[in-house]
């Protein structure tokens, strides 16, 4: 009698252990599921102007493609959703000024080919049925056979993924790297994957290019040629400017003096000369361009505009040579009176007429020999 209430109080402590460990069919189906992409980063390349931008207020930046899958080892629901934030009611938003597109197509559940339904929600009707489909915002996809939504161990499918910039957003002026992330989510099986669209922009590269290497000679001057108690103005000399890119591009020119504080007067438009052997300041220099000496591309003739507000806004155009400044930025257009800034140019040529004053022959030490040590260098701008 003893014995059998022992085995009895086993009996009684195994009995809920064994239905504790065993796990339901919902329960092993999603712990088995995987979801899997074939490449987590999508990566479009480098990306500049070196096309013509055309009439199209966008471009194309190509198309990628990524395998899904999923797989259970039990019959789920196999609807699946794409978290992302959107940009129109078919694209996604990539960064501030480009949208991508997912299209899925090529669908096969346990080896079938099937359809796709697009639905707004887990478990609701499909709005749209087909064997290739926009993937829209905010809505998932489901396998379908003869109008029926179909659940099954092994779904696949191909996406691609077409991605575009607006033109503003190829105008950069520093290389910059656009990185946007959505997640696949297989909702029944509990399980998500992320991917991840990246492109890299960079501005046309542009090299400036001044004659005679950039050098400005004014030979050898003797104290009689120099003004004792005010300032001489030396002959002016000219250099030919040229600017080649490689690819239109809106750009403007500055100035840097390379012997800042130099100069006899302070100026955003005047670069030193470099100082004596007492420290004394020699003089200044200015640098003017001419747009009547202008040319770029096909235009017939080009103006100047400036902009003091780092090209926020630009004054109207016209065809008054201005010398180079280290702030104002210096931009061409072939629209007189226009306020919209510089045009896109390829190759440009101009003269930059170089003037040069020394100050008064009493404020220098002329004991011994000057030189004039001017240097500047003008920089490009992209706008």
């Amino acid at each position: 009698m003893n014995a059998m209430n022992l085995n009895r109080y086993w009996l009684l402590l195994l009995a809920p252990m064994v239905l504790s460990a065993r796990p339901s069919l919902a329960e092993a189906s999603t712990d088995d599921c995987q979801l899997n992409l074939s490449q987590p980063v999508l990566d479009y390349g480098l990306m500049n102007r070196a096309i013509r931008p055309d009439s199209a207020p966008e471009r194309n930046l190509g198309q990628r493609q990524l395998s899904l899958n999923l797989s259970c080892s039990q019959p789920i629901d196999m609807s699946l959703f794409y978290r992302a934030t959107a940009a129109t009611v078919e694209r996604f938003q990539f960064a501030e000024r480009g949208s991508y597109q997912l299209r899925i197509r090529d669908a096969v559940l346990d080896g079938q080919s099937v359809d796709i339904g697009l639905i707004a929600g887990a478990g609701q009707p499909p709005k749209e049925t087909a064997s290739n489909l926009i993937w829209r915002p905010g809505h998932g996809v489901v396998p379908m056979q003869t109008g029926a939504v179909l659940q099954g161990r092994r779904f696949s499918a191909q996406l691609e993924l077409s991605a575009w910039v607006q033109e503003q957003g190829m105008q950069v002026r520093d290389a910059v790297t656009w990185e946007t992330s959505g997640a696949f989510d297989a909702v029944a099986a509990g399980r998500t994957r992320e991917a991840t669209l990246r492109a890299r922009f960079a501005p046309a590269a542009c090299e400036p290019m001044l004659s005679n290497g950039g050098v400005v000679d004014f030979g050898i001057l003797s104290k009689n040629q120099l003004n004792a108690d005010k300032s001489t103005r030396l002959p002016a000399r000219s250099l030919t400017l040229r600017v080649a890119c490689d690819a239109p591009t809106s750009f403007a020119l500055i100035m840097q003096d390379n012997r800042s504080g130099s100069a006899t007067v302070n100026s955003d438009i005047y670069y030193g000369l470099g100082t004596d052997s007492r420290q004394n300041k020699i003089g200044l220099y200015s640098l003017s361009v001419d747009p009547a000496s202008s040319s770029a591309d096909g235009f017939a003739r080009l103006y100047r505009t400036d902009s003091t507000t780092r090209g926020v806004a630009w004054s109207t155009a016209n065809a008054n040579p201005v010398p180079l400044g280290k702030t104002s930025y210096l931009g061409f257009t072939d629209s007189p009176g226009s306020n919209a800034g510089p045009v896109l140019i390829q190759n440009l040529s101009s003269t930059v007429t170089v003037d040069a004053v020394i100050a008064p022959a009493n404020s220098l030490d002329l004991s011994s020999s000057i030189d004039l040590d001017g240097a500047g260098t003008i920089e490009i701008v992209y706008l």
